[in-house]
């Protein structure tokens, strides 16, 4: 008997050892047989270069190197990858995932545009399906909006601000004149930029809405007040993202700011905004960065492979996309099933540590992802030694004091 045991003991182990796992162990069930994930996002307008196909690409990346770990039986089957243009509209966000959710979707991830996040996480609530916010930044999906089936994961308008604000105000630009577009993202950057500045013991002299989307793609109503401003004002706080961030300080140095003495801080800045731009345009600028495919061996082992795969380096948000979608994954084979409450239940709580995301935990109270961030700084074009080598970690913002504190929060889990 003891002679048997041990040979079916080491069967077992040689199946594990191939990507299977034991029976009873690890097996897991898929309630239609199969898993979907869907992508909705911008994929041809202003955000498009911040997610956009190529984090339709990352999702598609872990899929794969998670199939590739595990094997077929590690997520209990096949896995499809869907996406969906949201084109920066409420309405068409929620009715494609109430179309992918009802169609058998298991998850949806991604999503730029606060807007569009928040009427997507009230339709997960009423499906009762998993959705990761990786692209939206308003805190309201971890305060007002949240829900059990929502996750906010990477960053949001709260580790913006506190990160890159008080480190304006300390070098001297106390006066600030902040333009943001007027939604939900825009309005939370104002409110929390605000907060930060006067904290800071800073001042914001004034602030003011810009359309969003902006038709005309012109800010200079807003570039010319900044003038009227002076000399009183030291900083144009700029919390536009995406193209029309890339518009507005095409237009900002047109009307020559910086050579009259008011300088440009930006609350949120994406490696594809300093390559469109170049590192002239905006070297010096100090930033929250969420994550930066350079900053040490383990991120740029997979930003080369995604370099290889795309031909472009990834945003903080694409990489995002696939550390999302492999948490994902890996809570369903702890779950051993897709079932959305088993599958949130072990996301809550759940703490580790991936080439995005370092000393991550995923909180219980209000499904913020908290993780070290960075304030960054656009390097001088000297100091540029590869393509795609744009920014300089200046420091790093520890996961604990990154994100708004519980005593701040404001959610409420009911189930």
């Amino acid at each position: 008997m003891t002679r048997w045991m041990a040979l079916l003991c080491a069967a077992l182990l040689g199946l594990a050892a191939l990507g299977f796992p034991a029976a009873g162990q690890g097996t897991v069930h898929l309630m239609s047989g199969k898993m979907t994930i869907a992508v909705i996002n911008d994929q041809s307008g202003v955000y498009a270069d911040i997610g956009g196909k190529n984090g339709v690409e990352a999702v598609r990346m872990a899929v794969e190197d998670f199939q590739q770990k595990y094997g077929a039986a590690g997520a209990g089957g096949p896995i499809d990858v869907l996406s969906a243009d949201h084109q920066n509209k409420p309405d068409v966000g929620a009715s494609k995932a109430a179309e992918f959710y009802d169609n058998g979707a298991d998850l949806v991830i991604d999503v730029p545009t606060s807007s569009v996040g928040i009427a997507i996480a009230h339709v997960a609530a009423q499906k009762r399906r998993v959705f990761i916010a990786v692209g939206a930044a308003t805190t309201a999906l971890s305060n007002e909006a949240c829900n059990p089936y929502t996750f906010h994961y990477g960053y949001d308008t709260y580790a913006l601000a506190n990160g890159m604000a008080g480190a304006v105000v300390e070098q001297g630009g106390k006066n600030w004149y902040i333009i943001y577009p007027n939604y939900a993202y825009g309005q939370d950057m104002n409110a929390k930029f605000s907060a930060a500045v006067a904290q800071a013991g800073g001042k914001v002299l004034l602030s003011d809405p810009t359309p969003f989307p902006n038709p005309t793609e012109d800010f200079s109503t807003f570039l010319i007040k900044a003038r009227t401003l002076r000399p009183l004002l030291q900083i144009l706080g700029a919390m536009q993202a995406g193209q029309d961030l890339v518009n507005l300080i095409k237009q900002y140095d047109e009307f020559g700011l910086n050579k009259q003495g008011v300088q440009l801080a930006i609350g949120l800045l994406f490696l594809s905004d300093i390559h469109s731009l170049t590192p002239d345009a905006l070297q010096g600028s100090l930033f929250t960065d969420a994550w930066y495919w350079n900053m040490d061996k383990q991120a740029r082992e997979w930003a080369d492979r995604f370099l290889a795969r795309t031909k472009a380096r990834p945003t903080f948000t694409q990489a995002g996309d696939y550390s999302g979608t492999w948490q994902y994954l890996e809570a369903v084979r702890r779950a051993g099933t897709d079932d959305p409450d088993k599958v949130v239940a072990q996301l809550e709580g759940y703490g580790f540590s991936d080439f995005f995301a370092r000393h991550g935990q995923i909180r219980k109270q209000d499904h913020v992802l908290i993780h070290d961030m960075y304030l960054a700084q656009v390097k001088a074009p000297g100091e540029v030694t590869e393509p795609w080598d744009y920014e300089k970690i200046v420091r790093t913002i520890p996961a604990a004091q990154a994100f708004q504190p519980l005593s701040q929060v404001h959610c409420t889990m009911a189930r």
